[in-house]
């Protein structure tokens, strides 16, 4: 006798069990710890949870649930060599009240690395130098991942930024080597990887040969701003070869670089030291330290108001310091996070503290040590991946 063709999974499901449908809609809104635990019901539900769909869709929807509720995180990491075991914090974004602690791989020391920056809960990380030894990692779920090695090599500076490709639900390293300052000997080196090919790819830059890329502030992530990763620049073109600063703008979907519009002379008379790019709210800010006019370093904040229009550039605020500070990051609601030394106004030691940038709203941060912050949302992204070590 002939045995009968067994029932399809999804089949057998939909016959004894909750509709397909209410199962997804339940499923979406659980937090990240209680979906990995769903997992080992039974092998529908860990199929289920591990399609890239539902990967992005409960990444949607608990961004949309976030935003909804005007709250938000910030994830923290300290740089001290107390422990060997590295130890990320993530707190409230406008409270900085602490919420959890996760940890990260031992491997990576965090007075090794630097923050390349942070998208839908996937951290990335670059060691120092060279930055060919480049990381991932999602502390939610506990995953790890190390990039392949570059294929390039470097010529003395090294950038890297990390932008998620929303139109391919993709991941992005874009890796920037050129020529020390002042002293242009070759083409500037680019390659991007991606996380769904899990490879480095070469590229070039088609509107000029003699690039610099600045990157004075490791504490900074390179800002993505309207879909494209945005960096400070020195071309020199012409027959006399003068150099000019440039904003340079790398379209995470088309992968092309840009001049975007010229910032106004203020930004040209600070020394290239003291000017920072990075985001404000998602829109592209400038932040700039001195000023003839005030005493000690002032801190000024500029924002873009309208993507690519110089003439939308307005001076948001200024935070007067007696010391140019060390700028660790903007949260989502506005923050400027600062590591502080000889506050003019307290005259007091080094310390953690926020301002709110537009209202000048100061806070003391019962944090110490800490060296990179950058803005954090659990999610499961890098559950479906190959390659990746859980820790």
């Amino acid at each position: 006798m002939r045995e009968s063709r067994p029932q399809p999974l999804i089949l057998q499901w939909r016959k004894n069990h909750l509709p397909y449908d209410i199962v997804l809609n339940i499923l979406e809104r659980l937090p990240v710890k209680s979906v990995i635990r769903f997992r080992f019901v039974c092998k529908f539900w860990d199929s289920l949870i591990t399609t890239p769909y539902f990967i992005s869709t409960h990444l949607n929807f608990n961004n949309k649930e976030s935003h909804d509720n005007a709250n938000g995180y910030v994830i923290h990491m300290g740089s001290s060599r107390s422990s060997d075991r590295q130890v990320c914090t993530v707190a409230l974004d406008r409270t900085f009240d602490r919420i959890s602690e996760v940890q990260i791989p031992i491997d990576i020391s965090l007075d090794s690395v630097r923050m390349v920056g942070s998208c839908n809960g996937l951290l990335c990380f670059a060691k120092h130098g060279s930055r060919k030894a480049i990381y991932f990692c999602n502390p939610s779920i506990r995953k790890f991942k190390t990039l392949p090695e570059p294929c390039l090599g470097h010529l003395k500076h090294v950038s890297v930024g990390f932008a998620y490709h929303s139109e391919n639900n993709d991941y992005k390293v874009v890796r920037i080597s050129s020529s020390p300052w002042m002293s242009i000997v070759s083409l500037p080196e680019i390659e991007v990887y991606t996380l769904s090919s899990d490879s480095w790819r070469s590229i070039g830059i088609e509107f000029a040969t003699n690039v610099i890329v600045y990157d004075y502030n490791c504490r900074l992530t390179i800002p993505l701003v309207s879909g494209a990763l945005h960096w400070l620049a020195h071309i020199k073109e012409g027959e006399e070869k003068q150099g000019i600063d440039i904003i340079m703008a790398f379209d995470v979907n088309t992968e092309k670089f840009r001049k975007l519009a010229a910032f106004p002379h203020v930004f040209i008379e600070t020394n290239p030291c003291d000017r920072y790019l990075t985001s404000f709210k998602r829109k592209l800010a400038f932040i700039t330290f001195g000023s003839s006019e005030q005493p000690g370093s002032p801190c000024s904040i500029w924002v873009m108001m309208e993507y690519g229009v110089v003439e939308s550039w307005i001076k948001l605020s200024v935070i007067p310091f007696e010391r140019v500070p060390r700028c660790i990051a903007f949260t989502e609601y506005g923050s400027l996070l600062i590591w502080s030394s000889n506050d003019q106004v307290e005259n007091q030691g080094s310390k953690f503290v926020s301002f709110d940038a537009e209202t000048l709203h100061k806070k003391d941060l019962d944090i110490q040590y800490t060296s990179f912050a950058a803005t954090f949302v659990e999610s499961l992204v890098l559950l479906d991946e190959a390659n990746v070590i859980c820790y």
